[in-house]
C-alpha cells in the first residue's frame, strides 16, 4: 500500500544483552535501524505462516471437484449454464 500513512505503535521488548548486541550487529551490517530489522523478521516470518495456511487450504479442497463432470460433454455443460 504504497502512499499510504501506517500507524505506528510503541512496543516495549525486554531482550537480554547478548540479542541486543545481535540486533544491532545485524541493523549495522544491513545499513538499517534496529526496528527495521525487526520488522522485516517479522513479516518473513508471517509470511511463512500465511503460505503455510495457503497450502492447508488448498489441500483440504484438492481433489473435491474430480469427476464432477464425469460422463459430460462440454455441450451437455454450455447447455445446463445459467446465462
Amino acid at each position: 500500500m504504497k502512499g499510504v500513512e501506517k500507524m505506528t505503535i510503541r512496543k516495549n521488548f525486554l531482550l537480554d544483552e547478548e540479542i541486543v548486541e545481535h540486533l544491532k550487529e545485524i541493523a549495522k551490517a544491513n545499513n538499517t535501524t534496529q526496528t527495521q530489522v525487526i520488522r522485516n523478521m517479522i513479516e518473513e516470518q508471517y509470511q511463512k505462516i500465511a503460505i503455510k495456511e495457503k497450502l492447508e487450504a488448498l489441500h483440504r479442497i484438492a481433489g473435491s471437484a474430480t469427476g464432477q463432470f464425469v460422463g459430460k460433454s462440454i455441450q451437455s455443460i454450455k447447455a445446463n449454464m445459467d446465462v
